[in-house]
């Protein structure tokens, strides 16, 4: 009784030291603007080109993608740039193992295997952009944007050695230019521009299918959807459609639960961490909105206008807060998810990509 009563109190005390450090990209400024114990506290400057940067955390690393393919690795706790390498003229998205990153690139047409501390170790040549790059056991697996192919990888080292990736499998005609994928325990979810339809693969049996997708009438795309791994529920998946106003609503199983009607071509769908709730952003001419979907009566419960576009949302680790990036207005907010109210505001120049770093102890 004694030692449960001990670990529930050391469980208590971390919780009660741990906090989110905000991370957020400055679009124009190449800088990351820094947000810790609620306060606007400091910029990490000389970031390249920050169009679409995306910045990851693993340990007490801290990394940032650019446009421009540069990988930056950064120190989060001190809020210092520690050292860059370039991977490409232009670099999408990338995923951190134990002992490397994994970095897809559009100009190269290549998938670029860096150690934890940015030294190079791998090319992959594919002959298309790359996107969707993901994890799963030994296995990379990513889409060739260009050849509407899925690549799976397999890492050959031993434990602990430096990674080598061989070819495992390759599927070739998935779907019409694949543009980006999440993954849920062992399946690997695509999206296609062109195709209408979603693509399913079991990373475990590596047989592939298709979903199809009631899009109706579409609008032109403007802004790419972004599947990431935010809409992944206990129960469901929730799909951004592509050019239509709907976010479609999956069992794990891929059985049609819903289409919810949502105000305009969603672009982010972001899960609470209670998996309560579900904020939806926009392109086009509904840019400056927000909705927020009730995951319990899959319906629309709030909407947000601000007075320019929004570019990122973010929950707080603890659920208590949704942050949103106001790119038009220079501003990041903070909404308190008990009564939807403004908490917070950082003035922030010209923010999109927010991104949490969680600090267990006093630091």
């Amino acid at each position: 009784m004694k030692k449960i009563a001990f670990v529930l109190l050391i469980s208590f005390v971390s919780m009660l030291f741990a906090r989110d450090k905000i991370f957020v990209v400055e679009r124009e400024n190449s800088a990351l603007a820094v947000i810790d114990h609620n306060l606007l506290t400091n910029e990490i400057k000389n970031m390249h080109n920050f169009n679409h940067a995306v910045v990851k955390f693993r340990d007490k690393d801290g990394y940032v993608i650019t446009r421009d393919g540069y990988v930056i690795k950064f120190d989060p706790i001190k809020e210092v740039k520690e050292k860059e390498y370039r991977t490409s003229k232009s670099a999408i998205g990338f995923v951190i193992g134990e002992n490397f990153l994994a970095v897809a690139n559009y100009d190269n047409k290549t998938v670029e295997i860096l150690s934890r501390d940015l030294e190079p170790l791998q090319s992959i040549k594919t002959g298309s952009r790359n996107v969707g790059i993901k994890l799963y056991k030994d296995y990379l697996i990513f889409e060739c944007m260009d050849s509407d192919q899925i690549w799976v990888m397999k890492n050959i080292a031993k434990k602990g050695k430096k990674p080598h990736f061989v070819e495992y499998i390759k599927f070739k005609n998935v779907g019409k230019v694949p543009f980006d994928a999440l993954i849920d325990k062992n399946l690997y979810v695509s999206g296609f521009f062109n195709s209408p339809y979603l693509g399913v693969l079991n990373l475990d049996t590596m047989e592939y299918k298709i979903v199809p997708l009631n899009l109706g009438k579409k609008d032109r795309i403007l802004k790419v959807p972004h599947f990431g791994f935010w809409s992944v529920s206990k129960g469901y998946f929730f799909i951004p459609a592509v050019g239509a106003k709907k976010v479609f609503v999956f069992t794990h199983d891929f059985k049609p639960v819903k289409s919810i009607d949502v105000i305009g071509n969603p672009v982010f769908t972001s899960l609470s961490p209670n998996k309560r709730y579900l904020a939806v952003t926009f392109s086009g001419k509904d840019f400056p909105r927000v909705q927020i979907i009730d995951t319990k009566t899959l319906k629309v419960i709030k909407n947000f206008k601000f007075g320019g576009m929004v570019l990122h949302v973010r929950w707080s680790s603890d659920g208590r807060h949704l942050y949103i990036s106001v790119n038009g207005k220079n501003e990041v907010l903070a909404y308190n998810v008990n009564g939807w109210w403004k908490h917070f505001m950082w003035p922030v120049p010209k923010p999109s990509g927010i991104f949490i770093y969680q600090i267990k102890g006093k630091y």
